[in-house]
């Protein structure tokens, strides 16, 4: 490990799994540069656009059930830094006994407009805020919650290397996963 700034990242990082990588992104830092400049602009941009099927979601969502609009959700980023999700809240309020934390195929929790939009993936439109505040890219592995990445320092420590680029709207695993 001969690099002087690998040294200062965060312990769990420094291992010869994430070295490797971190060589890489090392090497393309301008293109990250330009990729936080494409982020901002092309989600002002989406935003402008969209503005108005994003107010009509939120009309939909407060109308199908009690509850808050949005859904917040705590998520590490890059280097382990936390920070908060956006999504269209699919889900109702008040969680039965005993529900789990996952939701799986017809889970009685999710609205008749959830539904909806989660087979459009129209829940995610308001983590275009994320991106515009920096938190998240277009493209990147997706955000992950904190028990999973604790895991990933005690179990799997080259999945660390993932939290070294900022978390994605979308990514491979969206792409090829589903």
């Amino acid at each position: 490990m001969s690099d002087k700034h690998f040294k200062t990242l965060p312990q769990e990082f420094q291992n010869e799994e994430c070295e490797k990588y971190y060589s890489i992104i090392k090497s393309r830092y301008f293109a990250y540069i330009l990729k936080r400049i494409f982020d901002y602009l092309v989600g002002l941009i989406l935003l402008i656009l969209l503005i108005i099927p994003i107010a009509v979601i939120a009309i939909i969502v407060k109308c199908g059930s009690k509850g808050p609009v949005m859904f917040r959700q705590v998520r590490v980023g890059k280097y382990g830094k936390t920070f908060e999700i956006f999504k269209f809240r699919t889900m109702i309020t008040e969680q039965p006994k005993g529900a789990t934390q996952i939701t799986v195929g017809d889970d009685p929790r999710i609205t008749k407009a959830g539904k909806v939009l989660r087979k459009y993936r129209l829940d995610e439109l308001p983590q275009i805020f994320n991106i515009i505040k920096g938190d998240m890219s277009f493209v990147g592995p997706r955000p992950e919650w904190t028990a999973t990445t604790e895991q990933y320092s005690q179990n799997l420590p080259e999945f660390l290397f993932r939290l070294k680029v900022k978390a994605g709207l979308t990514g491979y695993a969206q792409v090829y996963g589903k």
